[in-house]
């Protein structure tokens, strides 16, 4: 595949903005005046991802949030009440996958991993107000 113009803006503008969705890359390459059709930058995306540059994670039931493949080292923890993203080493899932791989033979990807909970400050919210109810 060659690395057009164009794929190298909407690639740039990914690396710039560490995870970003299709739409925020569409809205940062407005802002630097050079505007690309969503549709073009969901292809390059899915291009990108094929040549294994990029990669996604699904963070909730919107649109997929990329970033580099160089960057995919981590599993997303995603705070149901505020809605921080925090990155975690995939390490920390060393006993699921090891768990997966003893009993199943499944060889878990955990990079795309994003795990649905609370922060520790929402938790603690949450707590005060089942002590008032």
């Amino acid at each position: 595949m060659r690395m057009t113009a164009q794929r190298r803006r909407i690639l740039d503008v990914v690396s710039a903005l560490g995870h970003s969705t299709p739409d925020a890359i569409a809205g940062e390459l407005e802002k630097r005046g050079e505007p690309v059709p969503p549709s073009t930058i969901y292809r390059t995306l899915e291009a990108l991802e094929g040549l294994g540059v990029v990669t996604h994670t699904h963070l909730g039931h919107g649109s997929p949030t990329w970033h580099l493949a160089e960057h995919a080292d981590h599993l997303h923890l995603v705070c149901q009440g505020c809605g921080r993203v925090v990155e975690a080493d995939v390490a920390v899932t060393e006993g699921l996958t090891g768990n997966l791989s003893e009993r199943y033979g499944f060889v878990a990807d955990v990079r795309h991993l994003a795990v649905h909970g609370w922060c520790a400050a929402c938790r603690h919210r949450r707590n005060e107000q089942d002590d008032q109810t």
